[in-house]
């Protein structure tokens, strides 16, 4: 009788330590590549959210988790399956955040997540084409789509009275869904897309491209680009030539290195990014400056892609993707009690005694079908050569 209780005591110890052992998580963003500026804040807010979970001691009976990151690019699409591969097979991830940009996430999506059974969360890939493509229940994004910047766009132009624009958008995946939806959405308002062309990213010189957009005219240059890339270019030698004046920015023109690029000749230019005026998008400024990074686009939605992982996970009471993505809609929406930034653990303690949760987060996420942000979206305006915030939508 006692070499048979000390053997299930034994059992049972061991059984407590494997639980209580350490996972990975991905963070697969685009470190190089048109958007790379935008990684840094996204990055450290994803780590942020799985260090807060790691350090809290409640997930899943004292589970830590270790980030790991690899360089998805942005428009690569076999750098981005083999950084994904890598982390599956040989990191051994449980789940990937990530990646930034629409086509690195899509090869990510259709090569490796959906081959091996693992969830992968974007905070920032927007195309409509994702709402779409086969998952298996495994893709979430933290982002709204792309069809919905378009119509926020269309009203955003027709308010100020802007009649025409020249439209010019990447040639890629991303590029190509957020201008279908614009064009689509400013003709449906009574606009004028004077010319709808495509450029390429990494070239040194734009000035063909502006030739026939400057020819084309209209009242504003809608540059559905990349900040640190195509888009700037195209800015740059639009400026330079005197082409345009005024441009419209969608969410991946938005960010500091085009304001530090291009200076004052941004001036009175204006555009629209993922965000929002919750008391959780305050909460989360005010931990990412403590923990000494600056928010930026997308940081919040990364935190909240990450915290909902590992709350689903800890919803699911398991690891295995083919188990938590049920559980991501449940932690993510209501009912239940409310989650803000800094409130990670309180919401594992939750789940772990059979409660519910209804995680606001940092973007304050509400997810819609097939998994994606229903969207909420900040205004900007360049002012003194920087973004100013001027009202939400």
């Amino acid at each position: 009788m006692k070499k048979l209780f000390t053997a299930t005591v034994l059992t049972a110890a061991l059984v407590g330590a494997a639980h209580a052992d350490s996972i990975k998580i991905g963070v697969a963003l685009g470190f190089t590549g048109p958007a790379e500026s935008l990684a840094g804040p996204m990055a450290a807010g994803a780590e942020m959210a799985l260090k807060e979970a790691s350090d809290s001691g409640a997930f899943l009976g004292g589970t830590t988790i270790t980030a790991v990151r690899a360089d998805s690019t942005c428009i690569d699409a076999a750098a981005a399956t083999a950084a994904a591969e890598r982390l599956v097979s040989s990191e051994q991830v449980k789940a990937i955040i990530g990646g930034l940009c629409s086509g690195a996430t899509t090869a990510m999506l259709k090569n490796v997540a959906m081959a091996k059974g693992i969830v992968l969360f974007s905070p920032s890939a927007t195309s409509p084409a994702l709402t779409t493509i086969p998952d298996n229940g495994l893709f979430f994004r933290a982002s709204p789509s792309d069809a919905r910047q378009g119509q926020i766009i269309a009203q955003m132009l027709k308010e100020k009275g802007i009649k025409s624009a020249a439209l010019t958008y990447t040639n890629n995946d991303y590029g190509k869904g957020l201008a279908d939806s614009i064009k689509t959405n400013v003709e449906a308002t009574g606009g004028k897309i004077t010319i709808y062309a495509s450029h390429e990213d990494g070239k040194g010189d734009y000035t063909a491209e502006v030739g026939a957009l400057a020819s084309a005219g209209g009242d504003i240059l809608i540059v559905a680009g990349y900040l640190d890339q195509g888009g700037r270019g195209i800015i740059r030698s639009a400026l330079d030539t005197g082409a345009f004046e005024r441009f419209f920015l969608p969410d991946a023109m938005i960010g500091e290195s085009l304001t530090k690029a291009i200076g004052s000749g941004l001036n009175g230019s204006f555009g629209v990014v993922p965000g929002t005026d919750s008391p959780g998008a305050k909460q989360y400024t005010a931990l990412a400056a403590k923990a000494g990074f600056k928010d930026g686009p997308y940081s919040p939605e990364s935190y909240d892609a990450a915290a909902l992982t590992v709350l689903a996970m800890q919803a699911a009471k398991s690891t295995d993707s083919s188990q938590f993505k049920a559980k991501v809609f449940e932690v993510a929406n209501a009912p239940g009690e409310k989650i803000y930034p800094g409130e990670i653990a309180k919401g594992l303690a939750i789940l772990a005694k059979g409660g519910q949760i209804d995680y606001v987060g940092a973007s304050a996420v509400e997810l819609i079908e097939p998994g994606e942000s229903a969207g909420s979206y900040r205004e900007v305006v360049v002012k003194g050569g920087q973004f100013d915030t001027v009202g939400y939508r």
